[in-house]
């Protein structure tokens, strides 16, 4: 009932809004000495909280309700500015270029060098950008990551369909090459590199713009990314006094509520935001439930005329449900539940139970200080604390949860029967270890950091940016058992220590063990800027090292339960220059080398102690050349790239006598190039057009020959192998993307828009060490698909209050298409295990602001 009301609700508002009028104002904000685009800027329509933030080519649009009035536009070092505007008889003003002047007596804007944002027409880097209100209008009960999909070189996708469970890839690269950062702080987790953005739900309810470097990227850590670099920047300190309650219904019961609430910068400089959100109901697969809540806090204080200190304070407790096995093509056809398919949940006692689910809670604290040493020099620093608790679910014993099984399925495909397998747990007695039950896989974690940056003018042209970044994290990892499904206990006899052998709920067992990772680096960068020249050139450097922590495998007096630290260092150099030719036109250059060291489950194989001697540092070796135009109405970007990557770490087990051997497989290379369009055209001043396109070539590079396996002494294992990888296509993201898209002003305070989304070129993953037999065909490619969404976005005055209201409807044509793939014998289609992407869904929400 409540669902119901909260949905008639939303339509009664969007039915009252039609009546109000309405218009919208653009423009473009500049540093007024050099007109560079300024990222950021608050735009307010005085005596009002509706306000906006300018993207970082400096542009904005803001929708009023009222005819006439005044926009107050200002930003931090820089003197404010008001400009009239008067609507009347019009839909749309563009104020054209707004220039602002710096303001000696107030603090420098040193936040944007402290984030590392590329800046428009000055930054040799590919960009792309997308505005909180991009956000806040687009994103609905998508997955943060999926409001990049219209950008080129990225592809999107939900994997098995849980909340949170999207992977996000950039050039070819997965999540593991793909640097992630909140504010300028690093979020990928130290020992493998992944992202888990389920952890950072409540992100798209306070970001003020996101922000994708694709390549070297511009990123002052003390390492860059191999695909691209995606930073997402909060709200902050300077953001308006004001706030809104919000409450947005879809498809499968989604529900989300929330509100945000900014103090503003008081009289005595102190300010604040905090933002709180709950998120329900399922996604388009069956089961995949969701309990999510959000937070957001900030507090700063601005101290005397320098000094500024910022503590920010988010995380997102949840759990949700999983979808974790892929089904065959054929299963899916089969299955009365279509593409929604999932066979990962079960009932017990008449209640959901999700067998495969996620639960995990990760808060991040930093505190930030900027201070402004003198005219020409600025030092940003950043100490940040984050932990975390949770894992994953899912089964463990004798396996009765095979998706063709129906002895423990009411059908094929359908539900597990958890009460048939508690029976005969039961069934077997107290004094008989149970066959079928439930586990979690562990990962809490502590991870201490601390990144500096000094900038300062050496000469009136040249800036020099240096810093460190210092990172300390431990990861505990085990197995807990969290259900026995009416057993009485399990016998486990991985852990020396437990002589019974015996495990009970909420014991660990299969292995436990501790990871550390320590990480410093240091960074130096110097930057030319004079007419119509940018060019950079930094070096960094960094050392990691690992150390592992055994507590089942050893006992507590072996010298081999902790590992020695394992040093790995590597370095970096980049430079790239930007030229403009006029005010229209501009192109730019860069190159780059650099080495990484491997993730952990390289340096410590088969997880034990036993460290892996060969592990050596990837290789990257990066490229690129790009054209910018910017017009009155049309601008468009064009860049070409190519990246080697070199060494690539993959390991390669073999079993002998029942014993598991491992060995490495050095000088793996990979190849990735290609071409990326992206353009925006207004040809009135009610209608946006925008389109991407995105031409990739990601092949491996070369065979391998002639790879031994060797025991811990040095003994060979069998015969060497041989691994055929040369001109096999990369797996696991598309390589073609075209996009398309059109915003329209159909009434003044009415927007409608559509996109259509195709992907094509998309070859299905696979086991990159298991080509070992000579003429195998290239791995499957996927149907190409394309996806069309529609939406629609009304701003109104209701009741004194600035209100918004947002729909949309992806996938409007229901269209059935493949997301991920997992190869199969033979490569075809009919072996592959696949995902398939949601059908059609839809979202609305309301906003009142005040």
């Amino acid at each position: 009932m409540k669902k119901i009301t909260s949905s008639l609700t939303l339509v009664f508002l969007l039915l009252t809004a039609f009546m109000q009028a309405q218009g919208t104002i653009r423009g473009t904000v500049v540093d007024g000495e050099n007109g560079t685009p300024l990222p950021g800027v608050n735009v307010v329509v005085e005596g009002t909280t509706n306000g906006v933030s300018t993207d970082f080519d400096g542009v904005f649009e803001i929708q009023v309700v009222e005819n006439t009035g005044s926009l107050r536009v200002s930003y931090v070092g820089f003197k404010p500015s008001t400009l009239a505007f008067d609507l009347s008889g019009k839909k749309v003003i563009d104020l054209g270029t707004i220039n602002l002047e710096m303001d000696s007596d107030a603090l420098d804007e040193v936040i944007v060098k402290a984030y590392s944002l590329a800046i428009d027409r000055k930054t040799p880097v590919a960009v792309s950008t997308i505005k909180a209100e991009t956000i806040q209008n687009e994103l609905g009960s998508q997955e943060f990551p999926e409001i990049l999909k219209t950008t080129p070189g990225v592809y999107v996708t939900r994997g098995g369909g849980g909340f949170g469970d999207a992977e996000l890839r950039i050039r070819g690269f997965n999540s593991e090459n793909v640097a992630v950062m909140i504010n300028g702080i690093p979020v990928n987790d130290m020992e493998n590199g992944r992202v888990y953005w389920s952890n950072w739900a409540g992100l798209s309810d306070v970001a003020s713009s996101m922000q994708v470097q694709r390549g070297l990227g511009a990123a002052m850590i003390g390492l860059p990314s191999i695909g691209g670099t995606v930073n997402i920047v909060t709200k902050s300190t300077d953001i308006e006094k004001g706030g809104n309650v919000m409450m947005a219904t879809g498809n499968d019961g989604y529900t989300k509520y929330g509100f945000k609430l900014s103090t503003g910068l008081l009289e005595n400089d102190w300010a604040a935001t905090v933002s709180l959100s709950r998120t329900t109901g399922e996604q388009f697969v069956d089961a995949t439930t969701i309990d999510a809540y959000s937070y957001f806090l900030n507090v700063a204080k601005k101290i005397g005329e320098n000094h500024e200190l910022s503590f920010t304070a988010f995380g997102a407790p949840q759990r949700h449900g999983q979808r974790q096995n892929r089904l065959l093509i054929d299963d899916f056809r089969r299955s009365d539940r279509g593409i929604r398919t999932n066979t990962d949940y079960g009932y017990k006692n008449g209640q959901l139970v999700n067998i495969e689910d996620n639960f995990y809670h990760k808060p991040q604290m930093s505190l930030n200080h900027y201070w402004t040493i003198n005219d020409i020099s600025s030092l940003t620093t950043a100490v940040y604390y984050s932990f975390g608790t949770g894992g994953g679910g899912g089964t463990a014993g004798t396996n009765k949860f095979g998706k063709y099984d129906t002895d423990y399925r009411t059908q094929e495909f359908g539900p597990v029967n958890l009460d048939k397998i508690i029976a005969e747990n039961k069934a077997l007695g107290q004094a008989t270890s149970a066959e079928t039950f439930l586990r979690a896989s562990r990962n809490n974690h502590q991870w201490y950091g601390a990144l500096s940056t000094y900038n300062t003018e050496l000469t009136e042209y040249i800036d020099l940016t240096a810093g460190i970044d210092l990172r300390f994290y431990q990861g505990d990892h085990y197995t807990e058992l969290t259900d026995l499904l009416g057993g009485a206990f399990y016998v486990d006899d991985n852990d020396v220590n437990n002589p019974n052998k015996v495990v009970r709920v909420g014991d660990k067992y299969n292995y436990n063990d501790t990871g550390y990772t320590n990480w410093q680096g240091l960074f130096a960068q110097a930057e030319y800027n004079k007419d119509a020249i940018s060019a950079v050139i930094s070096v960094a450097g960094n050392n990691t090292s690992y150390k592992r922590e055994d507590y089942f495998k050893y006992t507590p007096d072996d010298p081999l339960r902790e590992t020695d630290w394992v040093n790995f260092a590597a370095f970096s150099t980049k430079g790239g220059v930007n030229y403009r030719l006029d005010e229209k036109h501009n192109v730019f250059g860069n190159v780059g080398y650099f080495e990484r060291a491997p993730f952990s489950n390289a340096v410590f194989l088969n997880n034990t102690n036993v460290t892996n001697e060969e592990a050596v540092n990837q290789k990257i070796f990066s490229a690129e050349l790009g054209y910018g135009f910017r017009g009155d109405n049309f601008r468009a970007d064009l860049n070409v790239y190519r990246t080697q990557w070199m060494d690539r770490t993959y390991t390669i087990s073999r079993t002998a006598n029942n014993i598991q051997y491992t060995a490495n497989i050095l000088g793996i290379d990979a190849l990735h190039q290609g071409v990326e369009l992206e353009l925006q055209y207004r040809p009135t001043e009610t209608l946006t057009l925008t389109g991407m396109a995105s031409l990739g070539d990601w092949q491996w590079a070369n065979d391998v020959n002639d790879v031994q396996v060797f025991d811990d002494q040095q003994n060979p294992i069998g015969d060497p192998i041989d691994i055929y990888l040369d001109g096999v296509k990369v797996g696991n993201s598309a390589q073609t993307t075209f996009a398309v898209g059109a915003d329209y002003a159909v009434l003044a305070s009415t927007t409608l828009r559509a996109s259509f989304n195709y992907a094509a070129d998309y070859y299905a993953d696979y086991d990159v060490t298991g080509r070992s037999v000579q003429g195998l065909p290239q791995t499957w490619k996927m149907p190409d698909y394309g996806v069309f969404d529609l939406g629609i976005n009304h701003r109104f005055n209701f009741g004194g209050f600035n209100t918004q209201i947002n729909a949309n409807v992806f996938n409007v044509l229901g269209t059935e298409y493949i997301s991920d793939a997992q190869d199969g014998d033979g490569s075809v289609a009919e072996t592959a295990l696949v995902y398939y992407g949601p059908g059609r869904t839809y979202t609305i929400g309301a906003t009142i602001n005040f």
